[in-house]
């Protein structure tokens, strides 16, 4: 996808052009209701704009530049001079707001990393406020990655500063056409994707298009295509959707949602999730943007959209009579309830005994009460079953084998992979004729480490022991994705501070088990609210990025952050060749020999050790030898280990 504005124009067109012709340009392509104060924004950027550019008829305009990852648009950008200026204009503005600055720099970073014309060119944001006095820092200042901090000027001042900069620059000349043709590569985090689907936008404006990456579009035609037939046909159907951890499986599973409710009104496609903290958070991002649009035509409720999967089924417990829904999409299936699991839960909440299904099998019985078709997309992701009565795919796989013949079922070739939790033999399902195999419902590379599609790999050898090959993962993302050890927590919150740039989030999590970082200032047993956790300012004190609160697995699953400072604690710790198991219980260490929970606690540090995008330090203590329940050998051999694999300790005196 090449780079997209609501006008673009060499600079000499630009000076020349009667401004009611580029304005009616920018509303011809804005798409809303024009209100009478963005008109008036327009003009007045029009106007500072052909004042400051007197002298740059060979630079090119680009006003209301489309951001895709964000869906959002910056108010102009301009190349000259080998420079990139992001300007973000606040007209009417007597400060140069925090926010401001964030959203300038936020749109620099987002060019520089997901766009592959911009991986190169130097780019400096520029907030206009208006009516501000003079800031008087025209000198950018430069990160390594040619991004510069914000820079402040008012309406008079910007033509000067762009003199000033340009004036003693040396840089390589823009090719300006192969600059707009090259690809715009964006990696949006959840939160951000589900906003910009919500809106209207189409998962092609906001994912990466480059043919390396096993395309989501891909895979989320393949997934259309099915409810399509099963629609015109008159089937039933089941989608398993397998991926790697971060390859966009929640992000197809939104866009499938969100399009066919667009398509079809009389679909009332749903995502569903046993995930709260998801749920939770994409709820409260969505109800926010939506009260910032207060004035949006056919809003749907965000509650109808997205539903946690137990309100789903208390729903469906009040009749027979078929849903609504002929569309749902359930996230991270692999964590669907046993049904011993499921009986428990439903006697002890909801004093309902004798419940004999599971919940796969509740599911799939509750969409079959349609007549004609529906169709269940299962999002299943490899190694990331975190908790206990969590079935794996084997429950799915039983419930249709013995009790739903009739239905279809598509299915990516991995599915039969170990990680995917199939613990039964399933040759005779897979050897159905009723069963298609599908290689575009498979997702193979992670996006949310967009700096490293490696790290999943890298972290699954780590956790299971596997020295060279560790090595070999952490050489092959170590340039792109900086990851650090550190013994000191204190450092590492130094690190995260001094890596995040804008509204970039960072913060701290651990293991739900890592009990005895609480000496060390991590108290893992104090709840999160995950909504604030993740969408709040780092000003709040509930914030990821106040670096207070910590989060654990189960409120990071599915979830995202920039930045990451990961605690290690003696839960899960290398001693011996090999990795040790233990719950802290009352006051001492007790030794995991259950497989399953052993399993529980490897997926809990491969969900923490994933959940940054851009990097992460390991925070490891030194333990207290006065202490039994942190004995140094309970952390020296984890260190040494993670170290052998290749990870530098943080140098404090760098950060």
């Amino acid at each position: 996808m090449g780079v997209k504005a609501y006008y673009s124009a060499l600079v000499a067109e630009f000076l020349t052009q009667n401004e009611n012709d580029i304005l009616a340009v920018l509303t011809m392509e804005h798409h809303h209701t024009l209100e009478e104060s963005q008109r008036e924004a327009w003009l007045r950027q029009i106007e500072i704009l052909r004042q400051s550019l007197v002298d740059r008829h060979a630079s090119k305009i680009y006003l209301e530049f489309f951001i895709p990852r964000m869906g959002k648009r910056v108010d102009a950008l301009l190349l000259t001079e080998g420079i990139a200026f992001v300007i973000e204009f606040k007209v009417g503005a007597k400060t140069y707001d925090k926010y401001a600055l964030d959203q300038a720099e936020d749109y620099a970073l987002d060019l520089k990393n997901f766009h592959e014309g911009s991986h190169n060119v130097p780019i400096i944001p520029v907030l206009v406020a208006t009516a501000a006095l003079a800031a008087g820092n025209s000198e950018p200042i430069f990160s390594a990655d040619q991004v510069a901090c914000p820079l402040k000027v008012n309406a008079n001042g910007l033509g000067e500063l762009l003199e000033e900069i340009t004036t003693k620059s040396n840089y390589t000349p823009i090719q300006i056409e192969r600059w707009e043709s090259t690809g715009y590569r964006p990696t949006p985090t959840i939160i951000e994707a589900a906003r910009v689907l919500y809106q209207g936008h189409s998962v092609e404006d906001i994912s990466r298009s480059d043919a390396g990456a096993l395309n989501l579009q891909e895979t989320a035609a393949g997934v259309d295509e099915i409810v399509s037939r099963a629609r015109q046909q008159n089937f039933k159907a089941i989608c398993f959707v397998t991926g790697v951890p971060g390859s966009g499986k929640t992000l197809a599973g939104l866009n499938i949602a969100t399009q066919r409710s667009l398509e079809y009104h009389d679909e009332h496609a749903v995502f569903l999730s046993g995930n709260d903290p998801l749920v939770n958070v994409l709820r409260t991002a969505l109800n926010r943007d939506k009260a910032k649009r207060k004035g949006e035509k056919n809003a749907r409720e965000v509650e109808q959209f997205i539903q946690n999967i137990r309100h789903f089924r208390d729903e469906a417990l009040k009749s027979q009579d078929p849903t609504s829904e002929k569309v749902v999409v359930f996230d991270e299936s692999q964590r669907a309830w046993t049904r011993d699991q499921l009986a428990k839960f439903m006697e002890q909440k909801r004093g309902r005994a004798n419940f004999q299904h599971s919940e796969p099998e509740f599911l799939i019985g509750v969409m079959n009460r349609h007549k004609d078709w529906c169709v269940i997309v299962c999002l299943i992701g490899g190694g990331q079953e975190i908790n206990t009565g969590e079935a794996g795919m084997s429950e799915w796989i039983e419930a249709l084998s013995n009790h739903f013949p009739d239905w279809q079922c598509f299915v990516s070739p991995q599915i039969a992979l170990p990680e995917y939790g199939l613990q039964k033999t399933v040759e005779s399902f897979l050897a159905s004729p009723r069963t298609h195999s599908d290689r575009r419902l498979h997702l193979a590379v992670s996006m949310r480490s967009f700096r490293a599609e490696k790290l999943s790999d890298f972290v699954a050898h780590v956790l299971d022991g596997d020295l060279d090959a560790a090595k070999s993962a952490y050489q092959s993302i170590q340039t792109n994705y900086p990851i650090y050890l550190t013994r000191n927590l204190a450092d590492a919150r130094k690190w995260l501070k001094a890596r995040a740039r804008g509204t970039e989030r960072y913060g701290i999590v651990a293991s739900s088990g890592a009990q005895r970082l609480r000496p060390e200032g991590i108290y893992i047993k104090a709840k999160v609210d995950p909504a604030c956790w993740f969408l709040n300012s780092s000003e709040d004190v509930r914030s990821s990025s106040h670096l207070e609160e910590v989060a654990s697995e189960f409120d990071v699953q599915g979830l995202e952050l920039d930045w990451a400072a990961v605690g290690w604690d003696g839960d899960f710790y290398y001693s011996n060749a090999h990795w040790n198991t233990r719950s802290f219980k009352g006051t001492k260490w007790q030794s995991v020999k259950d497989a399953n929970r052993k399993l529980y606690l490897k997926n809990a540090y491969r969900v923490i050790l994933t959940r940054a995008r851009q990097g992460m330090v390991i925070f490891v203590p030194w333990g207290n030898a006065a202490d039994d329940t942190r004995l140094p050998v309970f952390y020296d051999g984890t260190y040494q280990f993670l170290r052998a694999c290749g990870i530098p300790d943080l140098n404090p005196d760098a950060i």
